[in-house]
């Protein structure tokens, strides 16, 4: 199915409701026009197509993560272990494959790479861990992971706060998981972000920076976007009011590299990684989207993945899905976004 898309006729009001998250930092007002989020960010249409389907006998749903296939395709994983590949055009799935570990045990699959040969890096939350595998699904290879940041006791990270997101950046060669919480011992909303260098044909732990989320909520999911600079997804639920969700550009340049330092309390001459707020998506038009649970936007739901579909002189294609749970009160949606990026600064 195409994405919808309603004639710019069609405007939508949005009843303001007070969020439990608090305010973000300043953004441009909203541009004019009836797809405007921001002045920054546009909805080009939405999704329901998968919705509580099933492709060979695998639920399609579920979905945390999305990447670009080496053909265009687009690879969309489950945090049940099934890793699918969608049409581009009309995100119907053409193959499934299941994930397990090196014990045959399914993972809790969340962050998803389709690295330069076709292989795929995935993350699981339970150790937390980085995996590579086969098209086939067959594991090929294990990550290593600096111990503070196994789950507790093992290391200082809680259960089900722990790789969200992954990404490749730019040239390759360097590998970067986002945590979704804190680590026991730094403030908590001061997230770690771990990177990876590749060497051979294998990736090495390398640096680790701060990243500091809004107040109520965690990172969802890190993508790297053509100039090296990360969007990032910071999401929150709240029962009775919905979902927060805002989307970020964060530069990773001048933040202090955190891997030895213990704990992150917002000691001097420790530099977080710089963010910007794009959009804050409740401000994204509804476009005729239904909810089956409150919602401060109907068009709003638990978005976990993202991926870079297309970029051109700074303005990119995203596409962002949701995670259903499987449940009946949420929705497994797609969304299509056009992100125009600010200038690089030099500071």
């Amino acid at each position: 199915m195409r994405l919808r898309i309603l004639l710019a006729t069609v405007t939508t009001a949005l009843t303001a409701a007070a969020a439990p998250a608090a305010p973000p930092a300043s953004a441009a007002a909203p541009a004019a026009g009836a797809h405007a989020c921001s002045s920054s960010v546009t909805l080009a249409g939405f999704s329901d197509t998968l919705d509580k389907t099933t492709y060979e006998g695998a639920f399609v749903g579920n979905l945390s993560a999305l990447s670009v296939d080496r053909d265009g395709g687009i690879a969309a994983l489950s945090d049940r272990s099934s890793l699918f590949t969608l049409d581009r055009r009309t995100f119907a799935p053409t193959s499934v494959v299941n994930l397990a570990d090196e014990k045959g045990t399914p993972l809790d699959s969340e962050g998803l790479v389709v690295d330069r040969d076709g292989t795929r890096l995935v993350t699981s939350e339970t150790e937390p861990s980085v995996r590579r595998y086969a098209r086939d699904g067959r594991l090929l290879d294990r990550l290593p992971v600096p111990a503070p940041l196994a789950v507790a006791p093992a290391g200082r990270a809680t259960a089900n706060q722990t790789f969200e997101g992954l990404t490749l950046l730019p040239g390759g060669r360097t590998l970067l998981a986002g945590m979704e919480g804190s680590l026991s011992g730094d403030t908590p909303g001061t997230v770690r972000f771990q990177t990876w260098t590749r060497r051979g044909a294998h990736f090495v732990p390398a640096a680790q920076y701060g990243y500091r989320t809004d107040s109520g909520l965690g990172v969802s999911e890190t993508t790297a976007a053509p100039d090296g600079r990360l969007l990032v997804l910071e999401r929150g639920f709240t029962a009775g009011f919905g979902n927060t969700v805002r989307l970020y550009l964060a530069d990773l340049r001048h933040a202090t590299d955190t891997r030895r330092i213990d704990t992150l309390t917002g000691q001097t001459g420790v530099r977080l990684v710089r963010k910007t707020l794009l959009a804050d998506l409740v401000n994204c038009p509804s476009l005729g989207a239904t909810a089956r649970q409150p919602q401060p936007n109907p068009l709003l739901d638990n978005i976990e993945g993202m991926a870079v579909t297309g970029a051109s002189s700074g303005r990119l294609k995203v596409l962002l899905v949701s995670d259903d749970n499987q449940s009946a009160t949420q929705i497994t949606r797609l969304y299509s976004l056009r992100v125009h990026l600010p200038h690089r600064t030099t500071q």
